[in-house]
């Protein structure tokens, strides 16, 4: 199992030192370093200031939003960043959700699958640079149906560094992991625990023949003797992503959390936080989901159960930057680069 150090995306102001904490992974040995992006800072431009201070680390976006860019312009940027960083890239990509997609991006959510499957193929095109660009899809035509009809198939000017670049899906739902086997060259799951990853068997089945298929994972890491202290951010962070992220009536990180046996929790989660706030349903959320999808409490506990997450089919644990300063990240890597490397 590999490890990834993942930096998200910027909050009111730009993460601390995030290039030196990219250098500190890759002398740790770590295998990737990822950024994200939400609805402020986005995945591309931190990355690569990333790759131009280092040079084994794999650069990762996990996510970028398909929806913040046409996939030929993302191409453009994958083609770009693919040189700068000498062949280290690796995209990460997700649909969002349609609070952002249609609240930020102005764009429709609707049949996001046929979405990310005509995108992907678009993307595939363009970094192959073997044909001019076409397809006539119900949500991308290249050359585009109508308007002026002056456009024409066209393909990159700047050669690829490399005919394929890996893209891995952000997915959750049963339809969207089946995508991922099949059509991508790696899975990024949000919530995962290693004790029931069998409920993905059957969406995952397409990717049993692929050795260099990946799934890489991120799990929150807290270090602390005393568990339930340990335990309260994975919480705070649940009810948020149950009770705050997403519609109330159609919240896909609810209905993942159903499929994991949690979904009476799940349900009472989202009630509370609507009802009296995320500080509440942080309460309600149950101690043995948290500790779950997480490695959390005494460092030798979290040694211990990191065996749990080695024998997995997870190919890549990615680790956080803590909420508690920039030390305790260090301090995070450093434990996990000797348990695991």
């Amino acid at each position: 199992m590999k490890l990834g150090l993942h930096e998200g995306y910027w909050q009111r102001d730009p993460l601390p030192n995030y290039i030196e904490l990219a250098q500190e992974a890759e002398s740790l040995g770590f295998g990737s370093v990822w950024t994200a992006e939400a609805y402020g800072s986005d995945a591309l431009t931190p990355l690569a200031a990333i790759a131009s201070h280092t040079s084994k680390i794999k650069c990762c976006t996990g996510v970028m939003q398909l929806s913040g860019r046409t996939p030929a312009c993302a191409a453009m940027s994958a083609l770009t960043l693919d040189h700068i960083s000498n062949g280290r890239l690796c995209l990460g990509v997700g649909v969002s959700g349609p609070q952002v997609v249609e609240g930020w991006y102005g764009q429709p959510f609707n049949r996001p699958l046929e979405r990310t499957r005509e995108w992907i193929n678009i993307f595939r095109q363009v970094i192959a640079r073997e044909a001019p660009v076409e397809i006539d899809g119900n949500q991308y035509q290249l050359p585009l149906q109508g308007g002026m009809g002056l456009g024409k198939p066209l393909k990159s000017i700047t050669h690829p560094l490399r005919k394929k670049i890996p893209v891995f899906l952000g997915a959750e739902g049963p339809k969207n992991i089946q995508l991922a086997a099949t059509e991508f060259d790696g899975w990024l799951p949000i919530f995962v625990s290693p004790y029931r990853m069998d409920i993905f068997d059957e969406s995952l089945s397409a990717a049993k023949g692929k050795s260099d298929f990946e799934i890489c994972a991120m799990v929150n890491f807290n270090v602390n003797d005393n568990l339930d202290e340990a335990l309260l951010p994975v919480k705070y962070m649940l009810s948020l992503y149950l009770g705050g992220m997403g519609a109330k009536s159609d919240n896909f990180h609810k209905n993942l959390m159903g499929r994991m046996g949690f979904g009476d929790a799940a349900e009472e989660i989202q009630n509370v936080f609507y009802e009296k706030g995320q500080h509440e349903a942080a309460m309600a959320v149950p101690d043995a989901l948290a500790d779950e999808i997480s490695l959390c409490g005494p460092a030798d506990r979290i040694k211990e159960r990191l065996q749990d997450w080695k024998k997995s089919s997870v190919t890549t644990l990615m680790m956080g930057v803590s909420p508690y300063g920039e030390e305790v990240t260090r301090a995070n890597m450093q434990l996990l680069a000797e348990a695991v490397l």
